[in-house]
């Protein structure tokens, strides 16, 4: 009989031959891409001799038993596999850097906390030189809870690579585009956009229009997912259609190259010979993404009252609480509106679930003056916090018209756990002493006849 010829996979992606970026559409969906053709196996995933001399290995995100819709895997073709990507680690210092349990670095009272926005720096600073973790909660070995954190960087990462075996990284930027090249391909975002590593994931981050500056959250927890609609059906809210997974692309780079990862809460690094990100062609559903907020299709109130903001919730880390989350990513984007005879601001509430907040870009309704594009707030569980004196009467009195609230964009990490602050972030200059002071002006206003 003649040999048998396997033919190229139908379904995998080519990646541009003239090195642009593309992307596949869908949220955790099964990818099959290949830079070069016929690199990526049909029919199996580890055959005796992989295609064009690659080695085959797989990236698991969940264990080997997880139920098939839980579970989370990505094979990849690559020049060198990853066992030649760890040895030699040496622990260094983590800088700025923190991971839960991180209960002891500040003696700051209970109270509502706020940041304002942290200067670029002026040395020579790349994407893990640059981040300053803010608050921490859960316990990272028990793979519980969040970090919330900030970067700033001037440089490209070039030759330096990372990974974080502690957690998934959300990246929000909020000033200035990033390029992250993972082993699964590149994603640019800019403001406004965010990008989704999944854990044990190598990357880099270039910086292709100069310095950035951002927030990230660091889930311990369960992946992010999306969340149900419930009785809002089929449709609104973020779409599966709009994340962008990116096509296979890869570095053959034979020259040194340092290794970063982040383990158990330390930092380690290791000489490399090569860059890691050498994968030719991969597939499965564990790969990174990226999403453009201003997809987001809120929905709200068209009668009455505010309604709770879990409605604008993009993406969820659920707990074993249902209901409950790990964490939760909400935003607060464009939007109209018109509830009648209805205080349209958030109200006034003490949550049982701790709020991490950031604005990218314009004003927040709830805090038109002292929260500021780049800044931070910390309203841990129980601790009570709503708008300020001038929000309040703005709102109190203001014609009640269909109003668009246009070029802004805030975001909060809510999680189940109280949020510890960093000693880093309780030191800082830019905190925002007089906050509290913002509601000294709600008068008393009762009138009992």
């Amino acid at each position: 009989m003649p040999d048998t010829v396997l033919m190229p996979p139908s379904e995998a992606v080519l990646s541009p031959t003239d090195g642009s970026l593309a992307y596949m559409t869908g949220f955790a969906n099964s990818f099959a891409t290949e830079a070069v053709p016929g690199a990526l196996p049909v029919g199996r995933n580890s055959p005796q001799k992989a295609p064009r001399g690659l080695y085959a290995e797989q990236l698991s995100g969940t264990a080997f038993t997880a139920p098939r819709h839980a579970n989370k895997r990505t094979w990849f073709y690559r020049i060198r596999p990853s066992v030649r990507h760890g040895n030699g680690f040496r622990r260094v210092d983590a800088g700025l850097i923190r991971t839960a349990p991180c209960r002891d670095e500040s003696d700051l009272p209970i109270g509502q906390l706020r940041w304002h926005p942290i200067e670029m720096p002026t040395e020579p600073t790349d994407f893990i030189q640059g981040l300053r973790t803010i608050t921490t909660c859960g316990d990272a070995q028990m793979q519980a809870g969040i970090a919330s954190h900030v970067y700033l960087a001037n440089r490209s990462m070039d030759n330096r690579y990372f990974y974080n075996a502690d957690g998934e990284m959300l990246l929000v930027p909020q000033t200035g585009a990033i390029e992250v090249f993972t082993e699964c391909g590149k994603l640019h975002a800019a403001p406004g956009e965010i990008v989704l590593i999944p854990k044990g994931m190598k990357f880099k981050v270039d910086l292709p229009d100069g310095p950035v500056r951002g927030y990230v959250c660091e889930n311990y927890g369960a992946y992010f997912t999306l969340p149900e609609r419930g009785p809002i059906g089929a449709n609104c809210l973020a779409n599966p259609r709009d994340f962008l997974t990116p096509v296979a692309a890869y570095e053959d780079r034979e020259e040194p190259c340092e290794l970063l990862v982040k383990s158990q809460g330390k930092l380690y690094t290791t000489e490399l010979a090569q860059s890691p990100l050498d994968v030719v062609a991969w597939h499965g559903n564990f790969a990174p993404c990226k999403y453009d907020l201003r997809r987001f299709s809120p929905v709200g109130s068209v009668l009455f009252d505010h309604p709770d903001p879990s409605i604008y919730t993009v993406l969820t880390s659920p707990s074993e609480t249902p209901g409950t989350a790990n964490v939760d990513f909400v935003i607060f984007p464009e939007r109209w509106v018109v509830m009648e005879d209805s205080f349209r601001p958030p109200w006034y509430h003490m949550n049982v679930m701790s709020e991490f907040m950031g604005l990218i870009y314009g004003q927040y309704d709830a805090k038109p003056e002292g929260f500021k594009p780049g800044g931070m707030s910390l309203h841990n569980a129980l601790i009570a916090h709503g708008p300020d004196t001038e929000a309040f009467e703005k709102a109190s009195n203001r014609e009640l018209k269909p109003e668009r609230l246009s070029g802004t964009m805030a975001f909060m990490f809510e999680t189940r756990y109280p949020m510890n602050a960093t000693g880093y972030a309780s030191s800082l200059e830019l905190m925002d002493t007089g906050y509290p002071d913002c509601w000294d002006g709600l008068a008393r206003e009762f009138r009992p006849r």
